[in-house]
């Protein structure tokens, strides 16, 4: 009876390894070509589509659809003494406010390979409850990264820890 648990226990033990296996091995890494960045989309649902714009080519992170998690990567230059927390506020206050419904949510510190602070906010589009998740990570005294994700509320909740994950993930090229 003991061996018969005990291989039990054991294939319980391979089947949850390759699961496992199967699981990281859905991540998909991302590099950009014309910025200073990688990262690790967490699923193939996630795609990177590059947006030419006028001055310069970036690219954007759609999770299938827009409304379902969409996410833009930008490079700021700050003083060098700058609280990333104050930085946050202060974007908030000049970019976001004018959002129709805006509500500004909590902000808390946030730990990566690059570590910094997360704001939360919510705001209407077209009738519809919407969110936003913006990562303000540190690369240095003088340069922040923000990773800031939108989506319908209720789906962008859904997928906070992809998220997380994503900003987790993020890091400098070598």
């Amino acid at each position: 009876m003991s061996m018969r648990r005990t291989t039990k226990l054991l294939i319980c033990a391979l089947a949850l390894l390759a699961s496992g296996a199967h699981a990281s091995a859905q991540e998909q890494p991302y590099t950009s070509e014309t910025d200073e960045y990688a990262l690790e989309l967490p699923s193939e649902v996630w795609k990177a589509v590059p947006r030419p714009d006028s001055e310069h080519r970036h690219v954007e992170f759609i999770n299938g659809l827009r409304p379902e998690g969409y996410l833009r990567v930008r490079r700021e230059v700050v003083e060098g003494n700058t609280d990333l927390k104050e930085f946050a506020h202060a974007e908030a206050d000049t970019h976001l406010r004018y959002k129709p419904g805006f509500v500004i949510g909590k902000d808390e510190r946030f730990a990566g390979r690059l570590s910094g602070v997360v704001l939360n906010y919510e705001y209407t589009h077209g009738g519809k409850p919407m969110a936003g998740r913006v990562y303000y990570l540190q690369a240095d005294g003088r340069t922040v990264y923000v990773l800031h994700f939108t989506g319908l509320r209720d789906k962008l909740q859904r997928i906070q820890n992809q998220t997380d994950a994503i900003a987790r993930s993020f890091r400098l090229k070598q």
